[in-house]
């Protein structure tokens, strides 16, 4: 699936063509550059919660088990993976991870990651995120999500307080 996405901020002033973003399904082929995305996202922008993992188990991880279940989007740019989401559908509909390269962040991307995600998944949807990671907590707020429970970290393996959060179709 191709979605233009236009800039945002600071890149919109400039005079840069609109960016082709295409969505698509993940392929074992997508481990290492899903890896990086991870990898680089939670170490730059999610500081406040460590990783649980050493960075070979994640790629282990990714290869063995996050791609296999076949619930992963990937956002491209020019052939490059830029982002990805992965869903999961249990009691209720799941966003897992949401994760883009820093440098991909405020350009639309993840709002098109997580709209194709609301369009699989029946409604609700539920995601936690870490309840100093501010960013990512108004860039859900903004999408409609609620928070619904505080928690404590005792539930997650950073250990880190979290925030469950839900989004209700209109």
């Amino acid at each position: 699936m191709s979605v233009m996405a236009s800039d945002q901020g600071a890149l919109s002033r400039r005079a840069e063509p609109p960016m082709i973003v295409d969505l698509r399904a993940a392929t074992a082929n997508d481990a290492d550059a899903l890896a990086e995305v991870f990898l680089r996202s939670r170490k730059e922008l999610v500081a406040c919660a460590p990783l649980a993992h050493p960075d070979d188990d994640v790629r282990q991880w990714i290869r063995g088990r996050l791609i296999p279940t076949g619930h992963v989007t990937v956002a491209t740019v020019d052939d490059q993976v830029v982002g990805f989401i992965a869903a999961a559908t249990k009691d209720c509909g799941w966003i897992e991870h949401l994760y883009l390269l820093p440098v991909w962040i405020d350009r639309g991307i993840g709002t098109r990651l997580l709209e194709h995600a609301q369009r699989q998944l029946a409604s609700p949807i539920r995601l936690h995120t870490f309840q100093a990671n501010e960013r990512a907590r108004r860039f859900y707020e903004r999408r409609g999500f609620r928070a619904i429970a505080f928690g404590d970290g005792s539930r997650n393996e950073e250990k880190c307080p979290d925030v469950l959060y839900e989004w209700r179709a209109p």
